[in-house]
């Protein structure tokens, strides 16, 4: 059974303290682990709270085997009531950078209402002054943690937006547009061979939603199913396939939705104009994020989708 706070004595929190600040010091190590390669200057900020974490701990470890020897009971957050949940956000790979930040801020909140709340609780002089220096060393580093962001120079900036800039582009952007590129030029084929056989809008509208959706099913699993992201840095791969599934079928449905017009001929020219759209869309996206120019973008997303929509027509036409 977990004990109340004010249960606890001195001894008791002491060998508290010892765990909570040991244990801060190892998810600020992980924090800086997980943010070194992307956000360098975000990570060196981190390794120095982790040392001085360590420092706060090597001191109450001193002050313990002064006052009650050398053995510290083991006591843990967990064992005691009224501290918070931590979720392993520490676990994650690539780490989500405001998720940290606000991480941080919650860590150094909690640890230092937890002293200013053992210090009403311990009569000896010692601890009591070494608990009040923690206390007053946790609330600067609230500070810092509140303005991570703020603090940093435009130069540090710019570099940690560029890096969260190219982590979008690799989890969202670019399965995403393999998405969308798959649903609106894979399905064309299938759309208007039905339609040019058919001659009839409902026919084609059909065919049109069960490649889409088939194709975005297909493209989701295979997305989620290629890597986990662990060593890639491309995130989780729930979220990708998701993204990937996703845009496959809007793609395609794109295209489709014209045929719910009952006048075929009308259908089939709102058809075309949404493909022509959706290339356009498509070429600006690579343009945009894959820093392909944007008339080469244009050609080759055009050529594809133009072999793909003759070919449709061309099967339906035999």
């Amino acid at each position: 059974m977990a004990k109340k706070f004010s249960e606890l004595s001195e001894r008791e929190i002491l060998a508290l303290a010892i765990f909570l600040e040991e244990e801060d010091g190892r998810v600020y190590g992980d924090f800086a682990d997980g943010l070194r390669s992307t956000y360098p200057d975000t990570a060196k900020i981190l390794d120095e709270m982790r040392e001085e974490e360590s420092g706060h701990r090597a001191s109450l470890i001193e002050t313990y085997r002064n006052r009650f020897g050398e053995h510290i009971p083991l006591i843990r957050r967990q064992d005691v009531k009224g501290f918070i949940q931590r979720r392993p956000v520490w676990l994650s790979r690539p780490l989500p950078i405001p998720a940290v930040r606000k991480q941080v801020e919650v860590m150094e909140l909690e640890t230092r209402r937890f002293y200013e709340r053992a210090i009403e609780q311990v009569s000896d002089a010692g601890i009591r002054k070494l608990l009040g220096d923690l206390a007053e060393v946790e609330r600067r580093h609230y500070a810092t943690a509140e303005s991570l962001q703020e603090t940093m120079t435009p130069i540090v900036r710019e570099k940690e937006e560029d890096a969260q800039r190219r982590l979008f582009v690799l989890q969202i952007v670019q399965p995403g547009l393999a998405g969308l590129m798959d649903g609106s030029v894979s399905t064309l084929a299938p759309v208007f061979a039905a339609a040019s056989v058919t001659k009839n809008s409902w026919d084609a509208f059909l065919v049109g939603m069960a490649a889409s959706v088939g194709a975005g099913i297909s493209m989701a699993f295979a997305e989620a199913l290629s890597d986990d992201g662990s060593l890639t840095g491309r995130g989780r791969p729930i979220l990708r396939g998701s993204v990937t599934g996703g845009m496959t079928t809007a793609g395609g449905i794109g295209h489709t939705l014209p045929f719910l017009i009952s006048d075929f001929r009308v259908a089939m020219t709102c058809a075309v104009a949404v493909v022509a759209v959706e290339l356009a869309v498509i070429s600006y996206i690579r343009h945009r994020y894959m820093d392909t120019p944007l008339l080469s973008a244009t050609f080759q997303v055009v050529l594809g989708g133009v072999l793909v929509f003759l070919t449709g027509i061309l099967i339906g036409s035999s």
